[in-house]
């Protein structure tokens, strides 16, 4: 399977400009306020989120397919953890949320973003026999995200002593992804 070539420091800065390319769709007449500070916070976290997705095809075939997901669900946690608490403000208009929609649209920044890099991480190790043959890198992907997504929003309104830590939250997504191949 091929992998992407992309500078992932030219990646970190396009990833930017498309943020700001929505902060300016979603201006409203005045500055400052939620909408900014979750714009702001996005602009910084999601380069780095992006980049270790995307550094799993560096892991291709090396080392345990788990222990390489392991710190990218740990990380997930961590950046929807930062990312969701400044985005519940941010978004009680609805004029706002329809406009962050479409700005998402118009800047290719949608949940694909996210779950492609991983779904090509796990196809080229499906490719390699290192994930069974019945797994759906896709929607396995998806599952990843959404596993990170519900652990960060229940730490942020329950708290973080409410479950398993961040450390067992993250083998638990990815234990239960079921992703190696079944012995023959």
């Amino acid at each position: 399977m091929a992998t992407s070539h992309v500078d992932p420091y030219q990646r970190s800065q396009d990833t930017r400009r498309r943020v700001l390319e929505m902060a300016v769709s979603l201006r409203e007449d005045r500055t400052g306020g939620s909408v900014d500070y979750f714009l702001a916070l996005l602009q910084d976290r999601l380069p780095l989120w992006l980049s270790i997705l995307h550094d799993l095809s560096h892991r291709i075939g090396k080392g345990c397919v788990a222990d390489n997901l392991l710190p990218v669900a740990r990380a997930g946690i961590e950046y929807y953890i930062d990312v969701q608490s400044a985005a519940l403000p941010a978004f009680t208009s609805p004029t706002v949320t329809v406009r962050f929609r479409e700005a998402v649209r118009d800047t290719g920044l949608g949940p694909h973003t996210e779950t492609a890099p991983l779904a090509a991480y796990l196809a080229a190790e499906q490719e390699l026999g290192r994930v069974g043959p019945d797994v759906d890198p896709e929607a396995s992907a998806r599952l990843l995200i959404a596993g990170c997504f519900h652990r960060a929003y229940i730490e942020m309104f329950i708290g973080g002593d409410a479950g398993p830590s961040l450390d067992a939250s993250a083998e638990e997504i990815v234990r239960e992804l079921r992703l190696e191949p079944v012995p023959a």
